[in-house]
């Protein structure tokens, strides 16, 4: 087991070929051990130079929509009437304490994301 920090994109892509070459292997063997600290470099390595940005509010809402196979008329609920829902999923108006309130407890949203700024259509 070599190992080495991730200091350019070459050896980005070596750590990743050798990870896959032992991604399966057992627990507490010396392959284990070395896929785990790899897994650990590699994650370091791609957060720092390929952050992913958390969606704004509307596209976590649709996302979580999908995930809990949720249509528009099931967020009539949470967010309010039927013509609001449909407004607030188009980007026609902004999300509402209220509406913040019960997709975080609803739909399990963190508060911090759903209070973000984003685009409103005219």
């Amino acid at each position: 087991m070599k190992i080495k920090p991730i200091k350019t994109e070459q050896h980005y892509f070596e750590a990743l070929e050798r990870l896959e070459e032992i991604f399966d292997a057992k627990e507490n063997t010396p392959d284990g051990d070395e896929a785990e600290i790899l897994s650990l470099i590699i994650d370091n390595f791609e957060n720092e130079h390929y952050p992913i940005e958390a969606p704004d509010p509307i596209e976590a809402i649709r996302i979580r929509m999908e995930e809990m196979d949720l249509k528009q008329k099931d967020m009539v609920e949470i967010i309010g009437s039927k013509s609001k829902t449909s407004e607030v999923l188009n980007r026609k108006k902004r999300l509402t304490l209220d509406m913040i309130r019960n997709l975080q407890e609803k739909l399990n949203l963190s508060a911090s994301l759903l209070i973000k700024n984003y685009p409103i259509k005219n």
